[in-house]
Order: structure tokens, then sequence, then C-alpha cells
């Protein structure tokens, strides 16, 4: 069976549990406590060079390291990950703009208010947002056009741009300044499998 390394509060490690259960991959979920340093263990460290969550354990011992390209091995030959080469290089497209153009921005804002350090760390947070937001208007520029990211439906794309986006709210942003946005979120929720990212929050 596969074994996800991740956090409880982790994006990245969420859009892997969500694929994971969409495309119904029985897995053993281990879950670690990043404050106290477990992914800086040498244990943890021959599964995760880079110290960070999600890791993707194989059957065989070998591991993944980083969401997206843990998301492109785990959905190769599903509908998620279409065949085209066209359309899977867009794929990739959304998914390297996400860490490149959003996930800073949007994640630590949050981390910082889940921290409780909101306050000291204002001026770093007003650095951040004004970065975020100039990711946000491009994706939500292209949400003004099209129901998904790539291929007229959901795909990968539209799963490994979802979960920092989902919480920006967490971290101060102000998602009603994006019509597009919110009614892409709720179509990401509604799809098959989707699980939240604190699973006990399941009514």
């Amino acid at each position: 069976m596969l074994r996800l390394y991740d956090s409880r509060y982790s994006g990245n490690a969420w859009k892997v549990r969500i694929l994971l259960t969409q495309l119904r991959i029985p897995f053993e979920r281990v879950t670690l406590d990043l404050a106290k340093g477990e992914t800086k263990t040498p244990a943890f460290l021959a599964k995760g060079r880079f110290a960070r969550v999600p890791v993707l354990e194989l059957e065989d011992g070998r591991t993944l390291v980083e969401s997206a390209a843990i998301l492109l091995y785990l959905a190769e030959g599903s509908a998620l990950l279409p065949g085209d080469p066209y359309l899977r290089a867009e794929i990739t497209s959304w998914l390297s703009f996400e860490q490149a153009d959003l996930l800073r921005a949007l994640a630590l804002p949050r981390f910082y208010h889940l921290r409780g350090i909101a306050d000291q760390m204002a001026a770093k947070i007003a650095d951040f947002q004004e970065f975020g937001y100039v990711g946000l208007v491009k994706l939500a520029d292209h949400l003004e056009r099209r129901s998904w990211l790539v291929a007229d439906r959901y795909t990968i794309a539209d799963l490994g741009v979802f979960p920092y986006v989902a919480m920006a709210p967490e971290g101060g942003y102000d998602l009603t300044r994006f019509p597009s946005i919110k009614p892409w979120l709720d179509r990401i929720k509604a799809q098959p499998g989707w699980v939240p990212l604190l699973e006990e929050a399941v009514a």
C-alpha cells in the first residue's frame, strides 16, 4: 500500500490526499508534527530529501517528493491527466505557476495567522499580499472565460492550484474581489471524492 507522509495543515499534502481519494487508491496516512521537527529527522530525510511534506512512499520503498510531481505520477492514465502533450504541458504550467506565484504569498500570511503572530508580522503579510494579489488576478482573469483551468474539464491543474487559494482568506486575503474564483472553488469541492483539509470537519 502507498504511504503518504503529510501534516494536518499542509495545502500541498491536502491536494495529494484529495487525488488519492478521488482515484480510489488505498493509502496509509502518516501525519507528522512539523513544529516538533519531525521532517528533519534522519529517518524522514532518507525518504524526503527536502525535509518537507508531502512525501509519497511507493510499495517498493521508493519515494516521491514535491506535490506537483506526486500529482503527475498518480494521475497518469486517469481522466485527470489528458494524454495530449499540449494539454499535459498546460497542466504542468499551472502547477508551476501555483508554486512560483501563489504558494508562499498565500501560505505564509495564513501561517502567521494560525500561529497568532499576524500583528507582529503585519509588514511581511502586506508584502506577501501585494505579490499574492497579482497572482490571484491572473487566475481570476483566466477563469472569467472558462469553468476550468485546462481542457474545459476538471484536471490536476485545478486540484494543484486549489488548496492555498481556498485557504487564502485565512491569511487575510479578500477573495470577494474576484467573482470568478469562488464558483471555481465550489466546482472543485463538488467533485466526487473531494475531502476537506481536516476530515473530522465532514458533516
